[in-house]
C-alpha cells in the first residue's frame, strides 16, 4: 500500500496516498465525512495496482490523516484542497472518481481544470445537497443553531459548510463539462435520490454521459458486486 504523505494547503496539512504508475491517474475524492481508507477507495487503489496505473486518494481537512477540525470544513476549503492535489500531486490525464460529495467536487475540478480530465465518474453523485437536502425548516434550525447532528458517530453539518455549498450549485443551469461522464447510482439510495443523478445528466454539456443504476443499490455501494461495477466502468477508460 502507497505510504501517507502530506501537502500544505494555505496552511492546512492535507493526507494523501500516490500509488505511482501509467497514465491516466485515478483521483478519488471521498464523501462526506468519509476518507480515503473506505471500501471504494480500497477496490479503486487495488485495481490500480494490478493494472499497474497511477492512483491519489485524500483526506479533505479535518478527516482521517489530514490535519485541523472537522467542523471547520467547508466545501470550498475541501475543493481547494483537492484542486491543489490535482495540480501538484498527478501528472497528464487524469480520470476521477468522486463518492457522493466527492462527485460534486468532481465536476468542480473538470469544470476547471477540462484539459486534464479524461473522464469523471461519479459514484452516487450529491451535487447540490446544501440545496435540495435541506428543506426550509432545517435550514432554520441550522442557521438558528449554527450545526445539525453530531451524535452517534454521524458526521456534523455546520452553517459555515452550508454557506459555501450554496455558493457552489450547479444544478440550476447547465454544467460545461464535456469529458466523458460516468453516473453510478442505486435505485434504493434514500440520502441522494437517484433523481439528482437524471437531473445531473440532463444538466451536463457532455454528449458522453452515461447513467448506471443498480437494483436495491444503496447510497454506499460497497457490497461486492456494485464494487465490480465501479471498477468495470474505470476500466473502459483505462483500456487502450
Amino acid at each position: 500500500m502507497s505510504h501517507v504523505q502530506y501537502l500544505e494547503v494555505e496552511g492546512r496539512r492535507i493526507a494523501y496516498r500516490h500509488r505511482e504508475g501509467a497514465s491516466p491517474t485515478i483521483l478519488f475524492l471521498p464523501g462526506y465525512g468519509s476518507d480515503m481508507e473506505g471500501a471504494k477507495a480500497l477496490a479503486l487503489d487495488a485495481f490500480a495496482e494490478r493494472r499497474g496505473i497511477g492512483l491519489v486518494r485524500l483526506d479533505y481537512s479535518g478527516t482521517g490523516s489530514s490535519g485541523g477540525e472537522f467542523h471547520q470544513g467547508t466545501l470550498t476549503l475541501w475543493l481547494d484542497e483537492a484542486l491543489a492535489v490535482l495540480d501538484r500531486v498527478t501528472d497528464g490525464p487524469v480520470i476521477l472518481a468522486g463518492s457522493s460529495m466527492g462527485g460534486w467536487i468532481a465536476l468542480h475540478l473538470a469544470l476547471r481544470r477540462p484539459e486534464r480530465i479524461k473522464a469523471l465518474v461519479g459514484i452516487a453523485a450529491a451535487p447540490d445537497f446544501t440545496d435540495w437536502g435541506f428543506p426550509e425548516v432545517l435550514r432554520a434550525t441550522l442557521k438558528d443553531q449554527g450545526q445539525l447532528g453530531g451524535e452517534g458517530g454521524a458526521p456534523m453539518m455546520t452553517h459555515r459548510f452550508w454557506e459555501s455549498g450554496q455558493q457552489l450549485l450547479l444544478l440550476g443551469g447547465e454544467i460545461d463539462v464535456r469529458c466523458p461522464v460516468r453516473l453510478i447510482h442505486g435505485d434504493a439510495d434514500t440520502d441522494v435520490p437517484v433523481d439528482i443523478a437524471m437531473r445531473t445528466m440532463a444538466r451536463l454539456r457532455s454528449a458522453d454521459v452515461q447513467l448506471t443504476i443498480i437494483k436495491d443499490g444503496g447510497h454506499r455501494l460497497s457490497e461486492p458486486h456494485q464494487l465490480d461495477a465501479i471498477l468495470r466502468t474505470v476500466a473502459a477508460f483505462v483500456e487502450p
